[in-house]
């Protein structure tokens, strides 16, 4: 096989993908603006983020009070979600999404930060409430549903129980953190994948507990 030949396949592999229909949303959540770039509560976005750096994926049009871009993940075509409306409204933009492409909230992967869980630990749910985590709580009020798969990630604790927890979440990783939460962002989309390749259950596996 010549090299034409080679990069006529790999285009034809590539049409082939672009005419695949969009079957499963991932939304990263946190909150828009540079200002909030590696707070804890942006863990969802900075998963997002690190795999576009590692692969060149594209999240960057505005559709559905969203940053969105389709690609390939786990072997199907996905819709990449980052909503622009702020954590707490964050159900609008996946209720929009999801109504438009016709997804199911089971093909519908959350990824988000979990302050009951180490900094840098993955969690895996098939679905549950949420958790005190408003980005979670909105799209439950909005689908009408908890029957979504999360990835959760660990930001850590409060230092003491008497810490605002608003001033936490929105509190930037510390030097010592970073090499964790960097593994655990990109093991996060990973984990993604794995649950639209294999299921809850083996990503669950597979990630629970996964700490660098």
């Amino acid at each position: 096989m010549s090299v034409f030949d080679i990069f006529k396949k790999l285009d034809e592999q590539k049409a082939a993908q672009a005419a695949q229909p969009v079957e499963w949303l991932v939304v990263g959540l946190g909150n828009p603006g540079s200002k909030y770039d590696n707070t804890r509560h942006n863990a969802g976005f900075r998963a997002l983020e690190s795999y576009c750096a590692r692969t060149g994926q594209k999240i960057d049009r505005m559709k559905f009070k969203a940053l969105v871009g389709e690609g390939m993940l786990g072997g199907e075509r996905v819709l990449f979600l980052k909503p622009q409306t702020f954590m707490n409204l964050s159900g609008e933009a996946v209720r929009d999404a999801a109504s438009f492409y016709k997804i199911p909230p089971e093909r519908i992967i959350v990824l988000s930060d979990d302050i009951s869980l180490d900094v840098g630990t993955l969690r895996v749910r098939a679905k549950g409430s949420a958790g005190g985590q408003n980005g979670l709580k909105n799209i439950i009020y909005h689908l009408g549903s908890e029957d979504f798969p999360r990835v959760k990630i660990g930001i850590g604790k409060k230092p003491h129980p008497d810490y605002d927890l608003a001033a936490w979440v929105l509190s930037k990783f510390t030097a010592d953190e970073q090499k964790a939460i960097d593994k655990a962002c990109e093991d996060a989309v990973s984990a993604a994948a794995c649950i639209i390749a294999e299921g809850c259950p083996a990503a669950a596996q597979k990630f629970n507990g996964r700490r660098l």
